[in-house]
């Protein structure tokens, strides 16, 4: 059998052309390179945009937060007055053991020590008084919850000086209605102890709604079975609140007590406007100057930055030792749970 010549395939000659690519190869690998770079770009988002959501914080706090607060410790090193802030002078550790052999130093921390006590207390019993009110189903009780925030909205200037007038010696209201009842007037700006519960009493009224909202939050979180529980026992309202509710809200009131002291620690707006005589001497004798106020006296008035860092930096380990506290407590509060 012969074979047709004309219609075999020839084979390929040298050299010549290899069988070409299909079309459309090209962009095919174009569009994979884009994939590819997509892919890469999608992966560097999802590792590095949670870092660029949060910097704003961090600069922010380096900023107006570690910046200064390390810029102070090094101030409350040297001699540096507030005329010549640049102008620093290395005396070690002096200041702190100025500020520490100070009697007005102490009279500023037994100040705060008491004004803090008078005002955290009662604050705390009335605003648990308060959520375990509100946290049974009244009319308008979304009305009564706003109004508790009231008085933490108020400016501190504003409540400062309704205070005053309300303490007066002259025309004050509480001396009118104390001489009502047959006791003499008071004079709160001048005597230490009325001046200090003057002060508490505006610390009291401007954050017993606050802490109420954070103890009826915690309350409706409390399971219902566990009232039903104790009802079904014979337990009355009372017994509820003291045997189902207290030990509920241990942490919240260890919150609260916590933040409360770290507030009382600070007060500065509330002594300085109740002053007659609008300074920070805190009364004509220091009856009721904190340590806020004694701070601000130092560095402002006096003009001694470099002592009044070292307060500022008394302060702060005042408030580190409250944070230890607060750990320890709240370790042994969880393990005895």
């Amino acid at each position: 059998m012969t074979t047709r010549h004309d219609i075999a395939a020839s084979p390929l000659k040298e050299g010549g052309a290899a069988p070409g690519r299909p079309p459309g190869d090209d962009t095919s690998a174009a569009a994979q390179r884009k994939r590819e770079r997509l892919s890469r770009r999608w992966q560097r988002d999802i590792r590095w945009s949670p870092y660029a959501f949060v910097s704003p914080f961090f600069l922010l706090f380096v900023a107006f937060g570690l910046f200064p607060l390390v810029y102070t410790g090094w101030a409350s090193l040297h001699q540096v007055e507030l005329t010549a802030p640049t102008d620093m002078n290395w005396v070690g550790l002096r200041n702190y053991t100025r500020i520490f052999d100070d009697e007005f130093f102490w009279n500023a921390a037994r100040n705060t020590l008491t004004i803090g006590i008078i005002s955290t207390v009662p604050q705390l019993l009335m605003a648990m008084g308060i959520a375990h009110i509100l946290n049974y189903k009244l009319r308008a009780s979304t009305f009564f919850r706003v109004a508790m925030l009231a008085p933490y909205a108020t400016s501190i200037a504003a409540a400062s000086l309704v205070f005053v007038m309300l303490f007066g010696r002259d025309y004050g209201m509480i001396n009118w209605a104390l001489d009502a009842v047959g006791i003499n007037p008071v004079d709160w700006q001048n005597d230490k102890w009325a001046s200090q519960i003057a002060v508490s009493s505006i610390i009291i009224w401007r954050w017993t709604g606050y802490n109420a909202l954070i103890y009826l939050a915690a309350m409706q979180a409390i399971p219902h079975d566990l009232y039903e529980s104790a009802a079904l026992d014979g337990a009355s309202r009372w017994q509820q609140f003291i045997h189902v509710t207290v030990p509920a809200l241990r942490p919240t009131i260890l919150f609260t007590c916590v933040v409360s002291t770290i507030g009382a620690s600070q007060v500065f707006g509330e002594p300085l406007l109740f002053d007659a005589n609008k300074g920070t001497s805190g009364g004509a004798e220091h009856q009721f100057q904190t340590l806020g106020l004694y701070l601000y006296e130092q560095g402002w008035v006096a003009q001694h930055l470099g002592r009044a860092s070292a307060i500022a930096w008394a302060m702060f380990l005042i408030l580190i030792v409250i944070g230890v506290i607060n750990y320890v407590i709240s370790r042994r509060l969880r393990a005895s749970s």
